[in-house]
């Protein structure tokens, strides 16, 4: 059972990096944590720029996404096309906060903040967190199972947990105190 019900849409841009969107899928996971939203349309910019701006091999691209479709098979949004037509933030961004709206998301999860201006999420009740404060409100929710994610993730990858909050989740250095290496 999901205990918690808070929706996230994450944007392309959180999706890129590999350490930040592995620990957002990681909390992802568990249900004292919160539920992910994408659309298609967010996934090929995310496959579109690892590709060509990360040269990233597109066969292991695309078993990233198809991973990530088949683990959150109910993070797919859809019907938000329209919608898209008529929001009033950066129109790069406008099929985020379409597909935010139309998922019931309370926040986008996005490091182009700039692109979501309060006054186009407020009529919604919705905010724009980076990556680095929408994970350190996940630390909040159940501090010792973020701190377990966390360290599967850095053991998984052959860091320390100090190298990966130091390095993409900064906010996290100042709730934690992890031993430097």
């Amino acid at each position: 059972m999901r205990i918690n019900q808070y929706i996230a849409v994450l944007d392309a841009c959180v999706l890129i990096p590999m350490p930040v969107a592995d620990t957002l899928l990681r909390l992802a996971e568990e249900p004292e944590f919160y539920l992910p939203r994408w659309s298609e349309e967010i996934l090929n910019e995310t496959a579109r720029n690892l590709v060509s701006k990360f040269s990233i091999d597109p066969k292991n691209v695309e078993r990233r996404i198809a991973t990530m479709k088949a683990c959150f098979p109910e993070a797919m949004v859809d019907g938000y096309q329209e919608l898209s037509k008529v929001m009033s933030n950066h129109p790069k961004d406008r099929h985020v906060l379409a597909a935010a709206i139309v998922s019931g998301a309370h926040a986008i999860v996005s490091n182009n903040t700039k692109h979501f201006p309060e006054e186009c999420l407020a009529p919604y009740n919705m905010e724009c967190l980076t990556a680095d404060e929408f994970i350190g409100h996940q630390y909040h929710l159940d501090p010792d199972l973020f701190i377990a994610k966390l360290t599967e993730q850095a053991a998984d990858i052959g860091w320390s947990l100090h190298q990966l909050i130091s390095r993409h989740v900064p906010i996290l250095s100042t709730l934690i105190a992890t031993p430097p290496e």
